[in-house]
């Protein structure tokens, strides 16, 4: 199988990060609940991990980076910790439903109002937009740093200047680019950053989490066992043990900090480049087949390593199940939980066709799908 779907889930992941999660199921106890040998092997994991994603993640708090289950569970964590009945929140045309949906309920059950940054041509917004729709309620900005269908990246340290300039928060989704990307976030100004660890960090899935800059106190989503404080009614105070209520999914970090360890190690950099080459050579393929249509911004390579696509009229769901079934090639067809976006796309009903590289992938597979994409357009 040639996978290309890489912004769902990486499937080939570094040996380091399989030896990892084996050696931890065989070894470890529960982190924080205990003392003996188990337990504190656990708890150095866990800690390791921390200071790896943090050293990656280009944040100098590493105890106040929180374990979750995913981007969704950190976007959850922060937006309803953080806004409260009568706030007003800036997002974007361009967002998942792991920050629309939570946003949504707290609009419908908590009188929060919402105002999109809409998208315009290619998928691209006007970043002036920001700061054109502030109110004297507005509370935080929340969006992704690159779309999950389009690849387009947004300007955060410009979006970070409008946010200090009028005191927001601002809490940035990284799942398309944690790992992938560059991203230091304290030179982006970044209040906090929600991140997962089974796309770009190559870790396993159920394990993701996020950095929250020290002066913002976010308010325990969950609450219950946390190991210390046992007679205090409530969550302690103190982070991360506040956020991470319950046993943590410590085989998965051990999986996690050492991609982040493996990344560190190739270098970043590195790892953007390969996957920019391989979307580029996937790119310049495609886009001289007749009837393709592609979607977003090419015109830079400062982007996520996604290429989105339709031949001709054809429902995407048909396109993708033709190159699974007859070329053995892996693509996310639908919506890609980007209802908004999909919508300014006028691709609402279509869908599109997401081909999405890791470093892994090759030239030869890249060929092999830019010639499977051309003989299923005749």
């Amino acid at each position: 199988m040639i996978y290309l779907d890489n912004a769902a889930t990486t499937l080939h992941k570094p040996q380091c990060v399989i030896d990892a999660v084996a050696a931890a199921m065989g070894s470890m106890g529960n982190s924080a609940r205990g003392t003996h040998n188990s337990a504190m092997k656990s708890a150095r994991t866990v800690y390791d991990a921390r200071c790896a994603l943090s050293d990656l993640l280009g944040f100098s708090h590493p105890e106040r980076l929180v374990f979750t289950a995913n981007a969704t569970e950190a976007l959850n964590i922060a937006i309803n910790g953080l806004i409260a009945p009568g706030d007003h929140v800036i997002t974007t045309d361009l967002e998942h439903n792991s920050v629309l949906r939570p946003l949504y309920r707290l609009q419908a059950e908590q009188d929060v109002s919402l105002s999109f940054v809409p998208a315009y041509l290619y998928g691209n917004v006007d970043h002036r937009d920001f700061e054109r729709l502030i109110k004297p309620e507005t509370k935080a900005i929340v969006c992704t740093h690159a779309s999950n269908l389009t690849g387009n990246l947004l300007d955060i340290r410009r979006i970070s200047t409008v946010a200090r300039a009028h005191g927001l928060l601002l809490i940035v989704d990284a799942s398309q680019t944690a790992g992938c990307y560059p991203i230091n976030m304290g030179e982006l100004g970044i209040d906090i950053l929600c991140f997962t660890g089974h796309k770009g960090l190559m870790g396993p899935q159920g394990t993701g989490g996020l950095c929250v800059r020290p002066g913002v106190e976010i308010r325990p989503f969950k609450v219950g066992g946390s190991g210390v404080q046992s007679y205090n009614r409530f969550q302690p105070s103190e982070m991360p043990t506040r956020l991470e209520a319950g046993t943590l999914n410590s085989h998965g970090i051990a999986g996690l900090g050492a991609a982040a360890g493996y990344i560190a190690g190739v270098g970043i950099d590195v790892v953007h480049r390969k996957e920019i080459d391989l979307a580029k050579r996937f790119y310049t393929g495609v886009s001289k087949i007749p009837g393709i249509k592609i979607y977003g911004d090419f015109s830079t390579w400062q982007r996520a390593p996604i290429v989105a696509l339709n031949i001709g009229e054809y429902d995407s769901g048909e396109v993708s199940d033709a190159l699974s079934q007859d070329y053995g090639i892996a693509t996310r067809p639908g919506a890609h939980c980007a209802p908004r976006l999909h919508e300014a796309l006028g691709t609402k009903e279509q869908g599109a066709v997401r081909f999405s590289f890791s470093c892994f992938n090759t030239e030869t597979e890249v060929d092999e799908a830019v010639r499977a994409v051309t003989e299923l357009s005749r």
